[in-house]
């Protein structure tokens, strides 16, 4: 195993619970320390089938992405929750321009859509989202996982294995 890196973990309200429990359980197991980020602090978050609830740590505003590994992001409503605060954008941004991994997983790419790092790159998301995508600039493959830089994007909770491992992968670490 490699050495425990922190990952970031954009969430609101009404996620996808299989997004945010099996990626987060998955990074904890391989070592790392998951925060998770919202618009507040201390904020109970409930995924939208009730099957969890998290509580967020810090509040997107007091966040520096140049703190993480890598920025995850579950699908649900959550994205939708999440993609036009001015904070969550900025921390986006900062993690995209330093080259950090992001990982998004179904509505996810709303986020990045809505900050504008979708121009000229390849990716995929939830097929109901799909001209969000390309309205933003990307191009939408539909396949399980897709890697363009440091961007990793899923579609759907079957294709948590392979997100899931994508990502570990790039963290440098070992299979689950």
């Amino acid at each position: 195993m490699t050495e425990a890196k922190k990952i970031a973990f954009l969430l609101a309200d009404d996620f996808e619970d299989s997004e945010m429990k099996n990626p987060y359980e998955a990074m904890i197991k391989h070592g790392h320390e998951g925060v998770i980020i919202s618009l507040k602090k201390d904020d109970e978050l409930k995924g939208k089938k009730g099957t969890v609830a998290y509580t967020s740590h810090l509040a997107a505003q007091d966040a520096k992405a140049s703190d993480y590994a890598a920025v995850i992001i579950p699908g649900g409503k959550s994205p939708s929750h999440l993609m036009n605060d001015k904070d969550v954008q900025a921390f986006v941004k900062e993690a995209d321009s330093a080259g950090i991994t992001i990982s998004a997983i179904c509505h996810g790419p709303q986020i990045l859509a809505a900050a504008g790092l979708l121009n000229g790159r390849t990716l995929t998301s939830y097929p109901g989202i799909q001209d969000e995508v390309k309205d933003a600039g990307g191009s939408f493959v539909d396949q399980e996982v897709v890697t363009d830089g440091n961007l990793i994007t899923s579609r759907t909770p079957d294709d948590e294995p392979a997100f899931i491992q994508a990502t570990i992968d790039r963290l440098g670490s070992n299979a689950w």
